[in-house]
């Protein structure tokens, strides 16, 4: 059954240990890197911003996996059907990218020479800037966005691992924050209106174990013009207590139990682009989602590999809200993504 965590008390207790397992709406339990005790290099943690007006998309991220740190800037133009993704890594940060420890607060600087990552945390707004050098083709990427963060509900799990006592995971999903700026690529400029854009921020802190398989699925936009998100995910950790998956509708969350996606395949093989579909265990949400572009890699190193998949695409059907309110969904836009890790 789930479980919501209503009282503010540190994440881990002294032994280390995940002290509660839940949900919750908003950053309840107290995060500090000090506190773990167990295998460092285990220690991931991550900001991850993407922006999007259904039409062009920017996403920033910003991770300390202690063993290898890297920053990433992705550029995707939907109508073209085009991603490029450039990363930079580190080796070993170990803490030393200083990702604050909460989502409400701290400022996020990575500047090397030829790339910089700029996360400013003014409580009301977040302002993000970025440039990378020879991001394609030679031609360099900047931008500076403005996210404005009102006052409202967002998805938080603290949730453990099997089999590894230690292994947590607290993370934060804040949907809807409405989002205007510029990115320029190369000679070209675009443009995030305002009123036309939104982001989404996962903010993730945790221990985690070596093996893992995720699905994740995200929207944020307007619905006959209120302010309407999902957040969708399973696939890892003991989810007993809790999982992340809610409705936002007019800022206030909505919680779902089990989602499921289903992803046709053929021949063994998953058919990312076919049309998915994603539902719950209690008719109150039936989507289907039809994707238009891919941004897939892959790396096998034998004992590190990554095979990731994040879908970009439209969704329709119905979701339903805890007071029954059904809504219709119509090409609304998101992604959905299935990522397996052996990390």
């Amino acid at each position: 059954m789930a479980h919501f965590l209503r009282t503010k008390h540190p994440l881990l207790d002294q032994s280390g240990r995940l002290s509660e397992a839940g949900y919750s709406t908003s950053l309840v339990l107290d995060y500090d890197r000090r506190s773990i005790k167990a295998n460092a290099l285990r220690i991931k943690e991550w900001d991850y911003y993407f922006i999007t007006d259904g039409c062009i998309g920017i996403a920033l991220t910003v991770a300390d996996n202690s063993y290898m740190g890297f920053s990433s800037i992705s550029f995707l133009n939907f109508e073209k059907k085009l991603e490029i993704t450039k990363s930079a890594t580190t080796l070993f940060p170990m803490g030393k990218t200083n990702l604050p420890s909460s989502s409400e607060y701290g400022d996020l600087r990575i500047s090397k020479k030829n790339y910089e990552l700029f996360f400013e945390n003014h409580g009301n707004k977040r302002i993000l800037t970025f440039r990378m050098e020879r991001f394609t083709d030679q031609a360099p990427i900047s931008g500076r966005l403005t996210l404005t963060c009102p006052p409202g509900d967002s998805m938080v799990i603290a949730i453990p691992f099997q089999k590894a006592p230690k292994a947590f995971y607290y993370n934060q999903k804040i949907n809807c924050m409405p989002a205007e700026g510029t990115i320029t690529l190369g000679d070209k400029r675009y443009s995030f209106a305002p009123g036309a854009a939104m982001a989404v921020l996962d903010w993730g802190r945790g221990l985690w174990t070596y093996k893992n398989t995720w699905y994740w699925s995200s929207a944020s936009g307007k619905l006959d013009g209120v302010p309407f998100g999902f957040n969708f995910g399973y696939g890892f950790g003991d989810l007993s207590a809790a999982t992340e998956n809610m409705l936002f509708y007019n800022r206030a969350a909505h919680k779902l139990d089990q989602v499921t996606f289903e992803i046709p395949k053929k021949n063994g093989k998953y058919q990312y682009m076919e049309p998915w579909r994603i539902a719950d265990n209690n008719d109150r949400l039936a989507l289907d989602f039809i994707p238009v572009l891919d941004r897939s890699s892959r790396t096998d190193l034998k004992f590190l590999c990554s095979d990731q998949h994040q879908v970009f695409g439209r969704f329709s059907g119905k979701a339903t809200l805890d007071n029954g309110k059904t809504l219709i969904l119509r090409d609304f836009f998101g992604f959905a993504e299935r990522v397996y890790n052996k990390w």
